[in-house]
Formats: C-alpha cells, sequence, structure tokens
C-alpha cells in the first residue's frame, strides 16, 4: 500500500494505525471521519514520525495526542 497519494482510504488507514502505535484507549478520537482530507500530508507526517520513533513516552504520547486535536474537525 503505497501511502503517498492523498486519498481517504490512506487517511483512514493512517489514522487507524496512529491510534494503534498511541495505544489509544478512546477509539472515539481516532474517527478517520473527524479528519479533514486537506491535512493528510501532516497527518502523514505525524504517522511517519510515529513508525520512526517506535516506542513514546507517557510525555510523547500526550504531545501526539493533542497535536491529532489540531487537525479534527471542528464539532
Amino acid at each position: 500500500m503505497s501511502l503517498e497519494e492523498q486519498t481517504q482510504e490512506n487517511l483512514t488507514y493512517i489514522i487507524r494505525e496512529m491510534g494503534k502505535m498511541l495505544q489509544v484507549v478512546n477509539d472515539s478520537i481516532m474517527n478517520p471521519d473527524d479528519y479533514h482530507l486537506e491535512n493528510y500530508a501532516e497527518l502523514k507526517e505525524l504517522y511517519d514520525l510515529l513508525k520512526q520513533k517506535g516506542q513514546l513516552t507517557v510525555a510523547e504520547t500526550h504531545a501526539f495526542i493533542d497535536e491529532l486535536k489540531n487537525y479534527r474537525k471542528s464539532s
């Protein structure tokens, strides 16, 4: 699977994988429908960084989740 293409399918994959990597308990914050496709490049960068880092400290995990909030659609 090539994640270079900005598609809804790739966005869904990236968001779900980040949820697994961050071990998010509340799946509702990792609902792919809550993220704009236009933020794909930024979300892909976060995904790539997560993959590169591997394990995160608790503080890093919270920082990633806080960063993801910036890309969620407003209620």
